[in-house]
Order: structure tokens, then C-alpha cells, then sequence
């Protein structure tokens, strides 16, 4: 019995992989964003999947310890953390690249964002910086990459670019490669490529219209399910991979299966999708290559298997809540 749950549950995640993977519908709606009353968001189905997710995250920290002492696991770790030496060379050329990929396609940042010649100059200028293998060029590149974001919340708000905060966390792991503080560098990518996914989640609940033009546009199935049911499903799942990559648990088993997510959505979306989440793929790359890092993760600051249980289950709750009621006041 146990087995044929796993399987129903891995089929039903399956089926929603290719619409929870496209993060941000804006890239793929044409509709004009109407925001959902807060009462219909939060409906009977949400409070129950976030009582169903709450308990299920809640053995999260026990399977993780029995995983641990599995040898295949164990070789596995040790093979990836060998790799750890190449993570900074990884994170500068990837963005470089990205940043390349992105110019050829007359955007900048993200597929909805255009090229104009101003930020094309500066996206350049950060390209051949990140490019030399020197630290005060690569420091530069932080700064141009800093410029690039800043200069395009004048165009978009605050608002709008907070789903693109990794960059943030890029330009700080950036700034700090090799000085005292490189260690930070994964923790906070983690930070900010979670906050991204949980952020880029909650768009699908409060503009429900923008997620049900996708389904309706590409032909998604939805397997009998109503396309309503379909985005609340995926949103929730989108937002539970941001918060897990927040709290530090199951690092590179998660990295590795958004990675493996992106990838299959690309049948679906096409090149905009390749050309949105290059810098994504760079980043949980690296997720896999590192692991937790070397502090402990927020979970891990927490000892005991009763107490990470507690902090995992009541720190969705509050983080869920509060993020929600945060986009819907300023969306």
C-alpha cells in the first residue's frame, strides 16, 4: 500500500511538472492581470493543501537522516563535493553566458524585460568582466550586473523585480569570491533563488487568469482535473521547492530535480524558456555541486529531530501566510 501512494503521488507531481516548472507566466500570458479576491484564494482547497503539506513536511527531517546513511548516497556526496573547488569559476562564466544568451534574444534579466542600448552597453561591459579570471574584474562585473537590476526597477518597480531577486544574491556571491567571506556566497544563493520561487508561486494564486491562458494557450492537459484546481496544485508545489531551498533540506536531491523540471518544460515553452531560466539551471548546478555549503543550514541551526520538525511545519505556515498577504497588498 505504501508503494502504490508513492506511486500516485509521483504521477500526480508528474503530470503537473511541465505547468509548475514555467515560474514566471508573465513570459507566456497574453492576458491583462486581474487580481483574484483574497477570499477566493484563500479557499477551502488552499487551507487543506497547506494542512496536507504541513504534516508531510513535518517527516521531511527524518527521511533526510535515513537517507544519509545510505552508501550510494554517501559516495555520491563525496564525488560532487570534490567538484566544490570549480563553483566560483561555474558562477562567473554561467552568467556571462546567460547574460549572452539573453542580449542575442534582444532581452535582458528576463525574456519580458527588452534590450534597450544603454542597458545592452552595460550587459556587455559585465560580460567581459565576468569573463577575466581576476577578482577586482569580477567585483566589476558584480557592480554591472547590480546596475543592470537597479536600472530596469526604474522601468518595472520594486515590485515586479523581486521574482528576479537571485540576481541579488549573484551579485553579492560575486562580490565576495575570493575575499574572507567566499563561504556566504551558497547561503545566500539559496536565499534568493528560494524567495524567488516562493514569490514567482504566489503569482499564480493572486492572477489565477494569467496561469489558466497558459494551460488554455499550450494545450496542457490536465488530465480531468479543472484548470483552477490545476494552478492552486502547481503553485503550491513551486512553493514548497522555494521554501525547502530557504530552510536548507534535501539540497542537492531538490537542486537536481528543478533542474531536471526546467529542463522537460522546454518541450513545452520552448526557447523563451531556455532563454529565462539559463541563469536558474547555473545556479542549482551549483546547488548540486555544493550541497548545504559549509554553515549550517536553517534547519540545521535547530537540534534534535522534534525540533526541525516543529521549525519546518510552523515556519511554512508563517512564511505561506505572510508572503501571500505581502503580494496581494502591493501586487
Amino acid at each position: 500500500m505504501k508503494y502504490i501512494i508513492t506511486i500516485i503521488a509521483l504521477s500526480i507531481v508528474y503530470i503537473l511538472i511541465p505547468f509548475t516548472a514555467s515560474a514566471h507566466v508573465k513570459w507566456f500570458s497574453t492576458e491583462t492581470p486581474i487580481k483574484a479576491p483574497l477570499e477566493e484564494i484563500v479557499s477551502p482547497l488552499f487551507i487543506t493543501l497547506t494542512l496536507i503539506i504541513s504534516v508531510t513536511l513535518g517527516v521531511l527531517p527524518k527521511l533526510s537522516t535515513k537517507l544519509q546513511h545510505f552508501n550510494l548516497v554517501k559516495t555520491a556526496e563525496q564525488r560532487l563535493t570534490s567538484l566544490r573547488p570549480y563553483s566560483p569559476i561555474l558562477l562567473r562564466l554561467g552568467v556571462a553566458f546567460a547574460l549572452m544568451i539573453q542580449l542575442l534574444s534582444g532581452s535582458v534579466l528576463a525574456p519580458e524585460i527588452p534590450v534597450t542600448q544603454m542597458t545592452m552597453w552595460i550587459a556587455i561591459l559585465t560580460i567581459s568582466l565576468l569573463l577575466m579570471p581576476n577578482k577586482m574584474a569580477t567585483q566589476l562585473g558584480a557592480i554591472g550586473l547590480f546596475m543592470l537590476f537597479v536600472f530596469e526597477i526604474q522601468f518595472f518597480g520594486v515590485f515586479h523585480m523581486l521574482e528576479y531577486s537571485y540576481y541579488l544574491a549573484i551579485v553579492l556571491a560575486l562580490l565576495i569570491q575570493k575575499t574572507r567571506y567566499h563561504h556566504f556566497g551558497i547561503p545566500i544563493l539559496y536565499l534568493g533563488t528560494g524567495f524567488s520561487l516562493c514569490w514567482a508561486a504566489l503569482e499564480k494564486l493572486v492572477f489565477p487568469e494569467l496561469s489558466i491562458n497558459i494551460i488554455e494557450s499550450f494545450n496542457i492537459p490536465t488530465f480531468g482535473i479543472e484548470p483552477s484546481i490545476l494552478v492552486v496544485l502547481g503553485a503550491f508545489i513551486e512553493f514548497v521547492l522555494g521554501y525547502l531551498l530557504l530552510i536548507g533540506i534535501f539540497n542537492r536531491l531538490l537542486a537536481l530535480s528543478i533542474t531536471l523540471l526546467f529542463f522537460m518544460t522546454t518541450t513545452v515553452f520552448g526557447i523563451t524558456e531556455i532563454i529565462g531560466h539559463s541563469i536558474i539551471h547555473i545556479i542549482l548546478i551549483i546547488f548540486i555541486i555544493e550541497g548545504k555549503g559549509f554553515y549550517p543550514t536553517p534547519i540545521e541551526i535547530h537540534r534534535g529531530l522534534r525540533h526541525q520538525t516543529v521549525f519546518i511545519v510552523f515556519n511554512f505556515l508563517l512564511i505561506n501566510l505572510a508572503l501571500l498577504l505581502l503580494y496581494y497588498r502591493f501586487a
